[in-house]
């Protein structure tokens, strides 16, 4: 640990922490102090005008990044009959009903994703005490629960991302790793930026979109100015 600790303490001389950056100073500069030895995750935290103790107030979607996020992502989707068959065809990593749930209680979870069928729904809820924990349970709203499982697999593994505001009003999501270009990280930035900006609550009141910060894995939070911030 103390030798990220004194990277750390190095990046942080490299930019004025109290300051505003543009987006693309500031993903620059987040990408240049991503040193460690592995391609470090960037990720975005959003601080926004919300009272999510609101049901009015509480954010929660999901998009597909234009240049994906840089990670494979293994999909299991509970289906049946011809939609267990459409599911193996478009790519799923895993397929199946009452043989998953069986795994699952069992403490299996080598997955990142999981897609269910409607009229699965019924069976998978009862794993929600296990997969509502993890963030893994399926949810309409995000469109992990369709008849079309080919389009929820597809754009999964193209880069597809969920995002929800905590109850702070914070919402934390990754971008990208630190391989990427600084331009493609400030297109799934926007990409993912407008999309908030469109989910303003009508009930929230005030400066929305409070603060941004973005960083890498190992490295210090850079600050975006929330009012040129997209």
């Amino acid at each position: 640990m103390a030798k990220v600790g004194k990277r750390y303490q190095e990046a942080v001389k490299t930019f004025d922490r109290t300051g505003y950056f543009e987006p693309l100073e500031a993903l620059t500069l987040v990408k240049a102090n991503a040193k460690a030895k592995f391609d470090e995750t960037i990720e975005v935290a959003f601080k926004l005008g919300i009272d999510t103790r609101h049901a009015d107030q509480q954010i929660r979607g999901a998009l597909v990044l234009p240049n994906g996020t840089g990670k494979t992502r293994s999909v299991l989707v509970f289906a049946k009959g011809d939609k267990a068959k459409e599911a193996e065809a478009a790519g799923a990593d895993f397929v199946g009903a009452e043989d998953m749930i069986a795994k699952i209680d069992q403490g299996w979870f080598g997955f990142d994703v999981v897609v269910a069928t409607p009229d699965m729904m019924g069976m998978v809820g009862r794993l929600g005490r296990v997969l509502g924990p993890k963030g893994l349970m399926p949810n309409p709203k995000t469109g992990t629960v369709t008849p079309d499982v080919t389009r929820a697999i597809k754009e999964i593994k193209a880069g597809k991302i969920e995002y929800r505001a905590e109850k702070a009003g914070i919402i934390h999501a990754p971008i990208g790793k630190a391989s990427f270009s600084a331009e493609q990280l400030l297109e799934n930035y926007r990409t993912l930026g407008e999309t908030i900006a469109k989910a303003k609550p009508a009930a929230a009141k005030g400066q929305y979109i409070r603060s941004i910060t973005v960083s890498s894995t190992m490295g210090p939070g850079v600050r975006i100015n929330p009012l040129k911030a997209l």
